[in-house]
C-alpha cells in the first residue's frame, strides 16, 4: 500500500511547491512593475514627483502635446485647455485639463498619464498632477485641473518633442461619490 501513495505523495508535493512558488511571484510582482514603470515610464509612473528646482534651458526648446481619452464606459467630456506648448528644459509649466460630468448622477473618475516617446517618461517631472487623485463631479459639475511640469535639462538632444496622454476611467462603482458638505470641507 506504501508503494501506491508515492506517486499521490510526490503530486501533492509538487502542487504544494508550485502553489508556494505562485504565491511568492505574486509578491514579487508588485516591486518588479515599479521598476519596470519607473525604467520605462508606462502608466504614467515617471519617478518621484520633482521638486528640484533645475537651471532653464533656454538654448533650446521641447514641443510638448496634450492629449485626453475617455475609457469605454467614460461620459465625461475631459480635454486639455491647448492642444500643445513649447517649453525650455528645467522651466516649470503648467497646462489645466477640462473635465464636465453631463450625467444626472455623480461620479468619480481616474486619470491615468502615459508618455511618449517612453525615453522622455524618466525626463518628464509632474509636480502637480490632477492624476495624483480621484476626482468626483457632481451633475452637470465642471472643473479645471492643473497638470504642473518639468522637463529635465538632461532630456537626450535629439527628443524635441514628447506627447503627455491621459485617459480618464469610471471608478465610480469601485468608488462611490461621498456627497459635499458646507461644513468640514477643509479645502
Amino acid at each position: 500500500m506504501s508503494h501506491a501513495l508515492q506517486p499521490n505523495k510526490r503530486l501533492v508535493t509538487r502542487l504544494l511547491l508550485l502553489a508556494i512558488a505562485m504565491f511568492a511571484f505574486g509578491f514579487a510582482l508588485v516591486p518588479l512593475y515599479d521598476v519596470m514603470c519607473k525604467t520605462l515610464g508606462i502608466n504614467g509612473k515617471t519617478g518621484e514627483r520633482y521638486t528640484q528646482a533645475q537651471q532653464i534651458d533656454e538654448s533650446r526648446q521641447v514641443r510638448v502635446q496634450f492629449v485626453s481619452t475617455n475609457s469605454a464606459d467614460m461620459v465625461w467630456g475631459f480635454f486639455p485647455k491647448a492642444e500643445e506648448m513649447n517649453v525650455h528644459p528645467g522651466e516649470v509649466s503648467e497646462m489645466l485639463f477640462v473635465a464636465q460630468n453631463p450625467s444626472d448622477r455623480p461620479m468619480t473618475a481616474q486619470a491615468v498619464p502615459s508618455i511618449s516617446p517612453s525615453i522622455a517618461a524618466v525626463y518628464f517631472h509632474k509636480t502637480e498632477c490632477f492624476c495624483f487623485t480621484q476626482q468626483m463631479l457632481q451633475p452637470g459639475e465642471r472643473i479645471e485641473m492643473p497638470v504642473r511640469f518639468i522637463v529635465d535639462r538632461d532630456l537626450p538632444a535629439d527628443v524635441k518633442h514628447l506627447t503627455l496622454a491621459y485617459t480618464l476611467f469610471d471608478i465610480t462603482a469601485r468608488m462611490p461619490p461621498v456627497p459635499k458638505t458646507e461644513a468640514g470641507n477643509g479645502g
